[in-house]
């Protein structure tokens, strides 16, 4: 076998962008994959087994990105996919054709974040308006990544 077999271009860490969790241990108030999308668990109730066997549990989820609502049945001993949120704040440098242009701790920036178009874009566009110093809250989850919070920089 060559050496110019195998290609170590490109990579990631590996780290999965869901777990697998058993229904039964699912809570309010964490996450769940519903329809391939990252929710936010707001209602959850278990039936009683039936005559053959299997408790279900009804979530109702709100995507964290959009905020439109899904829900979901799952036999409680099934295992349903769980995301792999985080949450990171960045120091705003400046807004570009709608896109924020972030820093992180290190320095490095970030580009492909675009505005939102609602009441936390607004806040965000009219501080950086204003001259404030201010920091975004970026949710990422299943490559995709969305500005939730904004709040002022501590002096």
């Amino acid at each position: 076998m060559a050496e110019s077999d195998y290609d170590f271009q490109g990579g990631d860490s590996g780290a999965s962008k869901t777990i697998p969790m058993q229904c039964s241990a699912l809570r309010k108030g964490g996450m769940v994959m519903i329809k391939s999308r990252p929710c936010k668990i707001v209602e959850m109730s278990t039936s009683k087994t039936g005559k053959h066997g299997h408790a279900k549990v009804h979530l109702v989820g709100l995507d964290i990105f959009t905020g439109k609502k899904y829900e979901d049945i799952c036999p409680s001993t099934h295992n349903m996919d769980v995301p792999n949120v985080r949450r990171t704040d960045y120091q705003l440098v400046d807004i570009d054709d709608n896109f924020l242009s972030l820093m992180n701790d290190s320095g490095e920036t970030k580009d492909d974040i675009k505005l939102p178009d609602n009441d936390v874009g607004k806040e965000i566009k009219t501080k950086f308006d204003n001259g404030e110093s201010i920091l975004v809250t970026v949710l990422a989850a299943m490559d995709e990544e969305y500005a939730i919070a904004v709040k002022n920089m501590p002096k």
